[in-house]
């Protein structure tokens, strides 16, 4: 009778055990392996002329001129990643690398990208892995991303050399684009990258997932979560812990402008004051000096909505902000 009772119970928590991982198996394809990563090119055009129509000249007469180009790399895994890019004559060397979030595309950065062109800027605006052209199947929450844009550092070094001067850049991301420049933001650095903008990103993988599983499913994180992570790690490398903008900032040492929306229920508002306290100032390099770091809450805005709500005020913070790393033209 004791043994079947201990059958039984071992039986029960291996059924829990396979269930745990089977709804964790189901989580990661979920969240990184979506249907919807892959986003028809003309239906963006469309979205982004009804939502931001100020930038359809704009991006009309890129296309005219055929300004608007393509360039890939190719990944030390093999992989192709794509890019789009817009010279600017009166540069100087000056250049924005603008990240684009979950599930969304270069193209979809556009209206950001616009607000470096009408400062002078060239413009470098990459698909991460498995979105738009790049290759890639799984998303990497901004995580393995930093390694891929810290290669587009590189590649707009060499492509934006103005004569003796090479680019000064700034990074600016949105949602999972902000987190990865975030995670950009802790790693030894090119010369050059002067400055970043975060726009709505999260502490860290685990955090966003937690949020989005207790919205979502109702579900508290043990065990899915804990679960989903330890796949996340046998499958793709990485853990939802260690992908925490949060720890890179405190490696951080670089100028920075934290933007949020007060309404945003899809990256939680909460989470850009620990952010940004885990990275309040920056070392001056003239003097020697701790200076404060930029923080904007914008009134009202959902997720990744602050550009959209406030055109003018965000255009205005950014290129203060940026000139003052950067210089005006």
């Amino acid at each position: 009778m004791k043994r079947k009772t201990v059958y039984i119970i071992v039986a029960v928590v291996a059924a829990l055990v396979l269930l745990t991982f089977g709804a964790g198996w189901y989580m990661l394809d979920y969240a990184l392996k979506p249907d919807y990563n892959r986003r028809d090119t003309a239906v963006v055009y469309k979205q982004i002329a009804y939502e931001y129509p100020w930038t359809r000249p704009w991006i009309d007469s890129l296309k005219h001129a055929r300004a608007l180009r393509d360039t890939f790399i190719t990944t030390p895994a093999g992989e192709r990643h794509h890019a789009l890019f817009v010279r600017n004559p009166r540069s100087m060397g000056r250049t924005a690398i603008v990240v684009h979030g979950y599930t969304d595309c270069s193209i979809r950065m556009l209206p950001i990208a616009s607000i470096y062109e009408r400062m002078g800027y060239n413009i470098l605006v990459p698909d991460l892995h498995a979105h738009g052209l790049s290759d890639g199947d799984d998303i990497q929450m901004g995580w393995k991303d930093r390694n891929d844009i810290i290669r587009w550092i590189y590649v707009a070094r060499r492509m934006f050399r103005d004569a003796d001067r090479s680019p000064r850049i700034v990074l600016h991301g949105v949602s999972m684009g902000a987190a990865t420049v975030m995670n950009v933001s802790g790693e030894k650095l090119p010369d050059g990258v002067c400055c970043f903008v975060e726009d709505c990103g999260f502490t860290s993988a685990w955090d966003e997932f937690s949020h989005q599983l207790g919205e979502q499913f109702g579900l508290p994180d043990f065990p899915v979560l804990y679960a989903a992570s330890i796949l996340c790690k046998l499958r793709y490398g990485w853990t939802f812990g260690e992908a925490s903008s949060l720890k890179q900032l405190g490696k951080c040492h670089t100028p920075m402008l934290y933007i949020h929306g007060t309404s945003d229920d899809y990256v939680p508002s909460a989470m850009v004051l620990p952010l940004f306290n885990m990275n309040p100032a920056y070392e001056n390099k003239a003097d020697k000096t701790l200076r404060y770091n930029d923080i904007w809450l914008t009134p009202g805005c959902a997720h990744a909505k602050s550009y959209h709500d406030y055109p003018y005020e965000y255009e205005r913070k950014v290129r203060n902000f940026v000139a003052k790393h950067i210089g005006r033209l």
